[in-house]
């Protein structure tokens, strides 16, 4: 199993610390894939998948976009779908290139001198700048409740985790608290808006952060959810002016192709080398495809997000009329408050034929509930009237 770990890479593990027994341990978890339960965002979404789920079911409970790809990038990618036969790799790059030109980074197809790296969604990147920087020494900083995704990556191979509460003002990212949390942090990673709480941290705040890292640190900005934003803006400026700083990008949310799986990792050259190591492929075509022209669409980001936010807000004004607490959102999720195990109430809902999100422990009464057609959020709220015990 450690052939899938090049001679650099095993000698990069063995400098920071781990034995040559965990090789096999790093390469199952490289070579398995979705197979792992935390790996990848289809695998975490185990916590919300539903086996046996009736057709007409109500699905939010995974920050889905139901409403899939765009009609422009779906035609594009029926049409490629023909040359499936072939790798066609030159379309990874096409995608890179214009991701970077929209960035303002720079592009090369050398890989060791472009600023962005293609990869099938961004909880590969995620997982692989944890392995890449954290160890039993450089520990892993997240908020909390955060997306557990990189937690996982990191007790999978012995660093630890430090959860730092959101503030409770605001639900933001407490950035001097994370800052502070370990002189010697291999990631601290801020995905913004956050996930579950679709809150957003004020520029300025990310801005310090950026700022007063502990040395050698790496900052992670998870931006898998900024296309929905209104009160946030993208930080790809950090990438280009060389800071210590990793953003990642998704097409599963606004894009609606969680299920084709495009992303990508924006970054120094040189910081992006140690996480090409942790695994090899080519990415799928049909994604490839449909990233590339979701990008270049006019108009596609600003229609997707009113028609979000448009839903959102009659949601919100429900819950408000109901005297249902919840947290001011600014993703296509938000959480709520069900003033009781928010388990059993995802239960109760599941009886009538809605699926809700999952529950994080430091907050079990609440539930984090994913936006999603007017139909569907009709139907959330006859069965949240039903469920729902002030």
């Amino acid at each position: 199993m450690q052939g899938i770990l090049d001679k650099e890479a095993q000698a990069e593990l063995l400098r920071r610390g781990f034995s040559r027994r965990s090789f096999g341990r790093i390469a199952t978890l490289l070579g398995a894939g979705a197979a792992l339960p935390f790996y990848n965002e289809p695998a975490l979404a185990q916590l919300s998948m539903v086996r046996n789920l009736p057709p007409d079911a109500v699905k939010i409970n995974a920050n889905e976009n139901p409403l899939g790809p765009s009609a422009v990038a779906a035609d594009a990618i029926r049409e490629i779908v023909a040359s499936g036969g072939r790798y066609m790799y030159e379309k990874t790059f096409d995608l890179a290139e214009t991701l970077a030109e929209q960035e303002g980074l720079k592009f090369s197809w050398n890989q060791k001198e472009s600023y962005v790296a293609i990869f099938a969604g961004s909880s590969d990147p995620l997982h692989r700048t944890v392995l890449a920087y954290c160890d039993k020494d450089k520990p892993f900083v997240v908020a909390d409740p955060g997306y557990e995704a990189g937690g996982r990556a990191a007790e999978f191979i012995g660093a630890k985790t430090i959860k730092v509460p959101l503030r409770k003002s605001d639900y933001a990212h407490d950035v001097k608290a994370m800052a502070a949390a370990s002189p010697t942090a291999g990631v601290i990673y801020l995905c913004n808006p956050n996930n579950p709480t679709g809150t957003v941290t004020p520029q300025a705040d990310i801005e310090w952060l950026v700022a007063n890292k502990p040395k050698g640190s790496i900052i992670l900005l998870d931006e898998a959810y900024i296309h929905f934003a209104e009160k946030t803006q993208k930080n790809a400026q950090f990438v280009a002016q060389d800071k210590e700083v990793i953003v990642l990008r998704t097409f599963s949310k606004l894009y609606g192709m969680a299920g084709l799986r495009a992303g990508a990792a924006l970054g120094r050259p040189d910081l992006l080398q140690p996480i090409y190591k942790y695994g090899a492929g080519a990415m799928p075509l049909t994604a490839m495809v449909g990233a590339n022209v979701s990008l270049k669409e006019k108009g596609l980001i600003e229609k997707r997000r009113a028609f979000m936010t448009g839903v959102r807000a009659e949601t919100f004004s429900f819950l408000a009329k109901n005297n249902i607490e919840f947290i001011p959102s600014d993703a296509n999720m938000f959480m709520m408050n069900v003033k009781r195990p928010g388990k059993q109430f995802y239960a109760a809902m599941a009886k009538q034929n809605v699926y809700v999100g999952r529950v994080w422990p430091a907050m079990p009464e609440w539930v984090r509930v994913s936006v999603g057609t007017p139909d569907e959020m009709s139907k959330f709220q006859t069965a949240c009237l039903k469920c729902y015990e002030a």
